[in-house]
């Protein structure tokens, strides 16, 4: 028995220990692991290099601080920014270092104009004459279109090159909401404001198809006017190779000159080497798009005390503070005010790239542009989507730049009070009961229906909000309100229709926003200033740590299908009238 105890203490001790030791080592690793996502080395960039250019990673609005959350792999995953990129391959034109681009996409994770914002900066390299090749064992239709910038396209010879045509499918909820016992109780202003439809139909209204066909069908007309112009081939028969499905096969891309040739990737290094004069027993100098960045210089670095100051609005509008992928009214009303009273900061450039949200925090960041435009000019440079409360916050500067392949307008605002009564007493056998002082004192209630009275008020509420809207964007763009009522409604207009129909004032891309803004404050030697600041790695670490580990997970569960979940996640989130615009527009 004794030797029983004996064993046992000694097992016991030995867990312990071990567990201890195993803190102990892990603590160090994670340590270690901080270390190198908080360390930046010297980028080098030795002679005869290519610039490998990886379009797989996300391309986002501005490059992130290096993160935590990369750790768990969460929505911090490896990404860079499109004005990084641009800048990038600007400076890559003069380095005697760099002798050449190689482009690796397949399925890139971008918006369409901020693609459009990539493509433009990889062709204004070519004027450089230096060669830029692209490969890839399979391209999707985005990444094609980015590497028909280049100046060859090779095609694994098993490979795929996918080129269909768009097509557009929206997911209704109607009948789930139903077998639940849930009704959607909809107070909305505008026919085309089509956010609330999965709710409460089972397929588009007619506006929606209306607007939704011409939007698509405006998107691809760019799509295809890009790469016709890039392979010299007539957009007519780039029409119908795509309509008739003729690239089934890579032999079929090469027949019609899509690609320059089907090669393994060997064969392409075999061709850099050549390029670059490298021994075909030695490997290829080279480095990377996310290292060249860490050696450019401060933008627009001058010694001139003039700035131009760029401000970041992306992602969901909310009250409060938001994050580096939220519009929060505060922080970026207060970013605004800090360009706005720094006598050094002489014009401002808001960037948007929102579908809206909150009507609210809208309009408490549209105050902030209206202040400012009164003592400096504000430029307003739209992304992949600036519509509802993304155009809200944009409406009153002075001019307003969009690709035209740019989502904006929509200009409506809706309310969803939700009624689960039907599911509460029927399907769950939970009933309720109260006293209220007033008769409206439980208005929002979602375990009863809205009565008549109380439909009254909301729809009184929303009415006024949208007045409001118009009425702001009438005034930013010298319009009556009636004008943009007839183009509001919630319409999604595209970029180019934009500025055919004053929207918009001028098709051009992030620079020549910034640009304008110096010619508007007659500045001919500036610096650009971003804000608001990023937000701090550690704190991010730490305040997102949970949410990044659900995010890897919820990403490993749905793959491809984790957009849809992260949608119905939002809508459950909304609260308050609401100016947005819910779609997520992607080329597959």
């Amino acid at each position: 028995m004794k030797e029983f105890f004996k064993y046992v203490f000694a097992t016991v001790v030995g867990i312990v220990i071990s567990a201890v030791v195993l803190g102990i080592i892990g603590f160090v690793i994670f340590i270690g692991m901080i270390a190198s996502v908080g360390s930046e080395t010297e980028t080098v960039v030795k002679k005869n290099s290519v610039l490998y250019l990886n379009l797989d990673q996300a391309i986002t609005e501005r490059t992130p601080e290096n993160s935590f959350g990369q750790l768990f792999g969460g929505s911090s995953d490896k990404s860079i920014g499109f004005n990084d990129v641009a800048r990038a391959l600007k400076k890559a034109q003069n380095d005697d270092n760099i002798q050449a681009v190689y482009i690796n996409v397949s399925a890139p994770n971008a918006g369409m104009a901020t693609m459009l914002e990539v493509r433009n900066a990889i062709l204004d390299f070519r004027k450089s004459k230096k060669p830029v090749i692209a490969y890839s064992e399979t391209y999707s239709q985005g990444a094609y279109y980015l590497a028909s910038a280049a100046n060859k396209i090779y095609l694994n010879p098993e490979g795929e090159l996918t080129f269909k045509g768009f097509s557009s499918e929206l997911m209704f909820f109607k009948g789930a909401l139903e077998k639940l016992g849930i009704e959607a109780q909809i107070i909305r202003v505008g026919n085309y404001k089509s956010a609330v439809e999965p709710f409460i139909n089972t397929k588009m209204s007619d506006y929606n198809r209306e607007q939704v066909t011409a939007y698509v069908s405006s998107l691809y007309d760019t799509f295809l006017t890009g790469i016709a112009e890039s392979r010299k081939i007539e957009k007519d028969s780039l029409y119908q190779i795509a309509n008739q499905y003729k690239v089934q096969f890579p032999k079929d891309a090469l027949a019609y000159k899509m690609v320059d040739g089907l090669k393994y990737k060997d064969e392409v290094l075999d061709e850099l080497r050549n390029i670059t004069g490298t021994d075909k027993k030695k490997d290829i100098n080279s480095v990377s798009i996310n290292d060249y960045i860490k050696s450019l210089p401060t933008q627009g670095q001058s010694s001139s005390k003039d700035k131009v100051a760029v401000i970041y609005a992306n992602g969901d509008i909310v009250g409060g503070e938001g994050s580096d992928e939220q519009i929060g009214s505060e922080r970026i009303s207060r970013a605004i005010r800090k360009a706005r009273l720094d006598d050094e900061v002489k014009a401002i450039v808001l960037r948007v790239n929102s579908g809206g949200g909150s009507a609210l925090a809208s309009d408490v960041i549209w105050r902030e542009m209206i202040l400012s435009k009164k003592v400096k000019p504000v430029i307003a440079s739209f992304g992949d989507v600036a519509a509802s409360g993304g155009y809200y916050i944009g409406c009153g500067a002075d001019s307003i730049f969009v690709q035209p392949n740019t989502i904006t307008g929509s200009i409506g605002v809706f309310g969803i009070i939700p009624n689960l009564q039907n599911m509460f007493n029927n399907k769950l056998g939970i009933t309720f009961d109260g006293v209220k002082t007033g008769e409206y004192a439980d208005i929002m209630s979602v375990n009863r229906p809205l009565t008549p009275a109380e439909r009254a008020i909301i729809q009184k509420g929303v009415n006024k909000t949208y007045d409001t809207f118009i009425g702001k964007v009438a005034e930013g763009r010298k319009k009556t309100k009636a004008q943009v009522d007839s183009l509001g409604g919630g319409r999604v207009w595209i970029g180019k229709e934009a500025v055919k129909n004053g929207l918009a004032d001028k098709l051009g891309g992030f620079d020549y926003a910034i640009a304008s803004a110096a010619k508007k404050a007659k500045l001919s030697d500036y610096k650009v200033v971003e804000y608001p600041e990023k937000i701090d790695p550690w704190k991010e670490f730490l305040s997102s740590a949970k949410d990044n580990v659900s995010a890897y997970y919820a990403k490993k569960e749905f793959g491809e299908n984790y957009i849809l979940y992260q949608q119905m996640k939002k809508a459950i989130s909304n609260t308050g009238i609401q100016a947005r615009m819910d779609y997520d527009i992607r080329i597959k």
